[in-house]
């Protein structure tokens, strides 16, 4: 489980390719301090496991699921990535409960730089729709957003100062491919509401 509060910038180092996968290294610094092999680590929203790790940098084997639903399998040595370590139980909530499974792939659609801040539109496919609320959360890459206006086919955000200089979402321009998680919390009322809404469920016998 992740908050969606990037640690760092990481870079990828290389990406070997296997026979039903691909093993990336990457190249970190905060994340690395107390993780070790089978840990847990939000690559641009992805929750990877740590197969390895040197002073500097750390793999994980990406399945070819992974690689075919998610952004990962478009990464390419020199890229920078948003890494965050998964939350601890005294951690605080900076964000909101990321799992780090990833439920769509968007795209920038549109950048409108501002005095303080950039708002960014992104689309998403139209079956996530009933997930988002405005003022809502999303998770845009890794990184814990705040939706603006929610609409059928994607979404608005604001990025402050702070999440540009910080995060891929600072450079990321119309056309990027950017992994998207909704809410999971949204995910568990609406599928209570679609199992009340059945007739199956309804004449269910009580246990």
């Amino acid at each position: 489980m992740f908050t969606g509060i990037v640690e760092e910038l990481g870079t990828v180092e290389a990406v070997e390719p296997l026979s039903d996968a691909v093993r990336l290294t990457l190249r970190a610094t905060a994340v690395l301090e107390g993780t070790g092999p089978g840990d847990s680590v939000s690559v641009n929203g992805c929750c990877l496991t740590v197969a390895e790790r040197t002073d500097t940098t750390w793999t994980a084997d990406v399945m070819a699921e992974t690689l075919a639903k998610t952004g990962l399998g478009s990464l390419t040595a020199g890229d920078r990535v948003n890494l965050e370590r998964a939350v601890t139980a005294g951690s605080r909530l900076g964000g909101h409960l990321v799992q780090g499974h990833v439920d769509a792939v968007g795209h920038v659609v549109r950048r409108e730089p501002g005095e303080h801040w950039d708002v960014v539109t992104v689309s998403m496919p139209r079956e996530l729709a009933p997930y988002l609320v405005d003022k809502g959360s999303i998770t845009v890459d890794g990184v814990s957003l705040t939706v603006v206006e929610a609409r059928d086919d994607g979404f608005t955000v604001s990025l402050i100062p702070e999440t540009l200089r910080r995060t891929t979402l600072g450079f990321r321009e119309p056309g990027d491919m950017v992994n998207l998680e909704v809410d999971v919390i949204g995910k568990y009322v609406a599928r209570q509401l679609e199992l009340r809404a059945t007739p199956e469920t309804r004449e269910a016998p009580a246990r």
